[in-house]
C-alpha cells in the first residue's frame, strides 16, 4: 500500500504526515512533503542553500508561508 509523502507506515487519526530530505550538496536539493503534498523542491524552485523552512497551521494543515534563509553568507 502506498502511504502519505512515501513514508512506511500510516500516520494515526489526527496526526500530519510529513516527510523532510535534506539534499546532498548540490547533487539532490532538499525537499518538504506535508499531508501528500510537496511544499519546497528543486522543481518548485523555491529552495535554497542554507535552511529551508515551510510554516504550516498546525491545527488545519495550511501552509502559511515558505521561505530560505542562507546561513553562509550572513
Amino acid at each position: 500500500p502506498r502511504h502519505k509523502c512515501g513514508n512506511e507506515k500510516s500516520c494515526p487519526q489526527n496526526y500530519f504526515a510529513f516527510k523532510i530530505i535534506s539534499g546532498a550538496a548540490n547533487v539532490v536539493g532538499p525537499s518538504i512533503c506535508f499531508e501528500d503534498l510537496v511544499l519546497m523542491s528543486s522543481v518548485k524552485n523555491n529552495i535554497g542553500r542554507g535552511l529551508n523552512i515551510a510554516l504550516v497551521n498546525g491545527t488545519t494543515g495550511q501552509l502559511l508561508n515558505t521561505n530560505t534563509f542562507d546561513m553562509y553568507s550572513g
